[in-house]
């Protein structure tokens, strides 16, 4: 697993080199790109990207995946929604979100990787029963226009989306129905919606999930969920860990930890939350020999 461990850049610092720099150094393989110098990754210029990937092939890294903020909008604008992070990227119509994703498979190219990870709309009242329909033509139509350009589309789980939780991004990905979509798969944003991660949510996705996004969260007396370092929360990454290793899963792994310690640097506790998981890892190395 640790040849196929990775980070979100901006997890350790805004600065593209910076990020690369300790990812090369802590050992990791690979980097997904978000935002860079507190722009979304899409506001990228060619020459930008170019740039990105020479310097992360320089230092033995490649570029995973854009981690694209395509369809972090309302589905209907005159619709009540729940919004979420849009990591540096202004509120837009699902048009204009078409033309982002364009705009994402070219910067794909340009930076050696086929995976874009993408979003199912703003959260609305019960959305699969709902909208399920209108949810599913948008994507199909996303999964169209990337599989005629050979990319992947990866649907994160993330509860201010319709596609909040491992039931819901599965059914979706199996409405669609294309090679071009599959899951993203994130436990600790399904333990953030205080839904179970294991087994209820990994048997939900396994088999669609291509991707997968490694963070922890402790929830406190009052039930409020917070970000902590890989192995000290209420993930169960051991169970997660046995059930991908025996079924086979071939994708990668990448930190995105949200974690910041009191006083600390987003950098530290990425580095605290990596050595949770590499000792878990040796943990889990040893009682397999």
């Amino acid at each position: 697993m640790r040849d196929r461990l990775g980070v979100i850049t901006d997890e350790v610092s805004s600065d593209i080199l910076t990020a690369l720099d300790f990812a090369a150094a802590r050992g990791l393989k690979h980097v997904e790109l978000r935002s860079i110098d507190s722009r979304n990754v899409l506001a990228l210029s060619d020459e930008e990207a170019d740039r990105i990937h020479a310097e992360a092939e320089r230092r033995g890294l490649f570029v995973s995946c854009v981690a694209s903020p395509v369809f972090k909008c309302a589905l209907d604008a005159s619709r009540p929604v729940a919004e979420g992070d849009r990591f540096n990227q202004e509120e837009r119509t699902p048009a204009e979100h078409f033309a982002m994703l364009e705009r994402a498979m070219e910067l794909a190219e340009r930076l050696g990787t086929n995976r874009i990870r993408i979003f199912s709309f703003w959260r609305e009242s019960e959305p699969i029963e709902r909208f399920e329909a209108e949810i599913v033509r948008y994507l199909a139509r996303a999964a169209e226009l990337a599989e005629s350009r050979g990319i992947l589309l990866l649907l994160e789980n993330e509860p201010s989306c319709n596609g909040g939780f491992a039931a819901e991004v599965a059914r979706l990905t199996a409405a669609v129905d294309s090679p071009a979509l599959r899951v993203l798969w994130d436990p600790g944003n399904e333990q953030y919606g205080n839904r179970p991660s294991f087994p209820d949510g990994y048997a939900a996705v396994r088999g669609l999930l291509a991707h997968v996004h490694l963070k922890d969260v402790a929830i406190d007396g009052a039930g409020k969920p917070r970000a902590m370092p890989i192995g000290s929360g209420i993930v169960p990454y051991e169970a997660h860990f046995q059930a991908l290793l025996a079924d086979g899963y071939p994708g990668l792994f990448t930190l995105e930890t949200h974690y910041v310690p009191e006083g600390g640097t987003a950098m530290e506790g990425t580095a605290m939350a990596l050595d949770g998981l590499t000792a878990l890892l040796e943990r889990l190395s040893s009682e397999t020999r």
